[in-house]
């Protein structure tokens, strides 16, 4: 008999510079308890606005705030916060409202369902997006299509945020970076995991740089580094991957 373990969702969100929007973001997100059980881990990464005060002033027990005394980077921030984790499954949710908190459970389903492993949400659908230049999205496909080429693999968004994935496997990556190259770390680990993302269209409205927008071409370059010296390590096939990273769960009766 297949054996589950009980489902909780630990969404991390780091928060830098977040003032007009991380308390409208805490409360959507800590609201989707009435549909799965969930922790929400957020870090202040040495924000200088509001941000600190807006946080420490949210009192629930499905909520733990931490604080870096300065600006150290949103992997950095990620980082500290998977090491407070304590569910099943982990996603990384950011604070500007770039993303819908609506499609948190649509990611949440396959996995509850038995149908998927690792769900990644895909912006480059169509489904309601919003990519604020050329070069972004161009970027993205490009990126992507990298990482298709080193891992053999076929997904359709490499840097998405929303990547919902099992805590056995995400512990057994080695990260090292501190600043936006972690997400294509996460990613580029998983691939070379052999894993395979089980791809959701989602809802997406980049903001631009004049809105705070913090990613840049020096990034893009970052990404492309990690994703060289990740595959260097070596790679598992699909077929080979260890299921045991992946435990099956379901929601406690």
């Amino acid at each position: 008999m297949d054996t589950q373990s009980p489902f909780l969702l630990s969404v991390v969100m780091p928060a830098y510079n977040e003032a007009a929007t991380v308390g409208d973001v805490i409360d959507a997100v800590l609201a989707l308890s009435t549909l799965f059980p969930l922790e929400l881990i957020v870090v202040n990464d040495g924000s200088t606005d509001d941000t600190p005060l807006i946080i420490d002033r949210c009192n629930d027990a499905r909520l733990r705030v931490l604080h870096h005394e300065s600006n150290l980077g949103k992997g950095a921030a990620v980082r500290t916060g998977l090491a407070e984790v304590r569910g099943s499954h982990v996603l990384i949710f950011d604070a500007d409202l770039e993303y819908d908190v609506n499609d948190i459970a649509r990611l949440v389903d396959p996995i509850l369902s038995g149908r998927a492993e690792v769900v990644y949400g895909n912006r480059m659908s169509g489904y309601g997006t919003v990519h604020p230049s050329l070069m972004h999205a161009v970027g993205n496909h490009v990126m992507t299509a990298t990482a298709n080429i080193f891992f053999n693999c076929a997904i359709s968004d490499l840097h998405t945020c929303l990547k919902l994935l099992p805590k056995p496997l995400l512990d057994s990556f080695t990260l090292r970076e501190t600043g936006f190259g972690l997400d294509t770390e996460i990613s580029a680990e998983m691939l070379r995991s052999g894993f395979r993302p089980y791809e959701i269209p989602i809802s997406y409205v980049g903001r631009s740089h004049e809105e705070g927008k913090k990613i840049g071409v020096i990034d893009a370059l970052r990404c492309v580094y990690v994703l060289v010296k990740v595959r260097l390590r070596g790679s598992t096939p699909y077929g080979r991957r260890n299921k045991a990273l992946s435990p099956r769960t379901s929601i406690a009766q």
